[in-house]
C-alpha cells in the first residue's frame, strides 16, 4: 500500500487522469440530480439558443439542454468503453491462455483465427459488424469488443508461453500438477498485469470507436443521448451554433484523455522495472 502511494505521488499525470474521470464519473453517476433538464424534454421556443445561465452548454435544434444530454450520454459512452474492454479482456485472456497450454494444432488454428481478423483493418471490421447487426448502441458495442478480443488473445498467449517456461511452473508440471490448477495459480496471476494495463488503454479507444459508429449512424440512435451521436447531429450548425458540436466533442476529448493518462500510470505501476527503482 505505501509503496502504491508512493508510485501515485511521484506520477502526477495518472493523478490528474484519475481526478479528470472521479469528476466525469461523479457527474455522469448522479446525472439525475445534477442535470437541470431531462434530456429529452422539447422546447421549440428555445431552440439552438447559445450557452446561458439557464442553459449552461446551450440548447440543439429541438431545444434539449445540450448540458444535460452530456451528462446523460455520458453513461452510454463510458458504458461502452467499460463494457468493451471488460469483456474483450476476459474472453481474450480465456482464449489466449488456453492457446497458449495446449499449444499443437489447436493452437495454430485459434491464431491463425485471430490473424484473419486482425488483417482487417479495425474500424472497418467494425463499421462492417455494426452495419450488418443493425444500427443501435449495444450492437456498436458488440462489434467494438469482437474485433479487440484479438489483440488480448495474442497477449495471453505470448505471455503463457513465455510463463510456462518457468522453473517454477516447470516444477509444478514435475510433480503431478494439472493444466487447470497451472492456469488459474501461476499464468493467470503473472499474465494479468499487461492485460490490466491493455484493458485500461482500451477503454479510452472504446469510447473513441462508439462515438465514430455514433458519428456515422452505426451507433445510440435518436432520441438516446450519446457522445459521438450529439456530434454527428451537431455538425449539420457547426458554422453558426458551434456549441452543439464542440461540448460532446470536448467530452469525448477529455474523458479519452484521462483513460489514456490512467493507462500509462497502471503500466508504470506494474512495471517490475520501475518497481524496482
Amino acid at each position: 500500500m505505501s509503496y502504491l502511494l508512493y508510485q501515485l505521488r511521484r506520477n502526477l499525470l495518472m493523478l490528474l487522469g484519475l481526478a479528470i474521470l472521479a469528476a466525469v464519473g461523479l457527474a455522469v453517476i448522479l446525472a439525475d440530480w445534477v442535470a437541470p433538464y431531462d434530456p429529452e424534454r422539447l422546447d421549440l421556443v428555445h431552440r439552438l439558443a447559445a450557452p446561458s445561465a439557464e442553459h449552461w452548454f446551450g440548447t440543439d435544434e429541438v431545444g434539449r439542454d445540450i448540458f444535460s444530454r452530456v451528462l446523460y450520454g455520458g453513461r452510454q459512452s463510458i458504458g461502452v468503453g467499460l463494457f468493451v474492454a471488460g469483456c474483450a479482456s476476459i474472453v481474450g485472456a480465456v482464449i489466449g491462455c488456453f492457446s497458449g497450454i495446449v499449444g499443437g494444432r489447436i493452437d495454430g488454428l485459434i491464431m491463425r483465427s485471430m490473424d484473419v481478423v486482425l488483417s482487417v483493418p479495425s474500424l472497418v471490421l467494425i463499421m462492417a459488424l455494426a452495419a450488418a447487426l443493425g444500427p443501435s448502441l449495444f450492437n456498436a458495442m458488440l462489434a467494438i469488443t469482437l474485433v479487440r478480443i484479438p489483440f488480448y488473445v495474442r497477449l495471453a498467449r505470448g505471455q503463457t508461453l513465455s510463463i510456462r517456461e518457468m522453473a517454477y511452473v516447470r516444477a509444478a508440471w514435475t510433480f503431478g500438477a494439472t493444466r487447470r490448477h497451472v492456469v488459474r495459480w501461476h499464468v493467470a496471476r503473472n499474465a494479468a498485469s499487461p492485460l490490466v494495463v491493455q484493458a485500461t488503454l482500451d477503454i479510452g479507444g472504446a469510447i473513441l470507436m462508439a462515438a465514430a459508429l455514433g458519428f456515422i449512424g452505426l451507433g445510440a440512435q435518436q432520441p438516446t443521448a450519446e457522445w459521438g451521436a450529439m456530434v454527428a447531429t451537431g455538425r449539420n450548425f457547426l458554422l453558426d451554433q458551434w456549441w452543439y458540436t464542440v461540448t460532446p466533442g470536448c467530452a469525448i476529448l477529455v474523458t479519452a484523455l484521462a483513460c489514456n493518462l490512467v493507462g500509462d500510470g497502471v503500466r508504470d505501476l506494474l512495471d517490475p522495472k520501475s518497481r524496482a527503482k
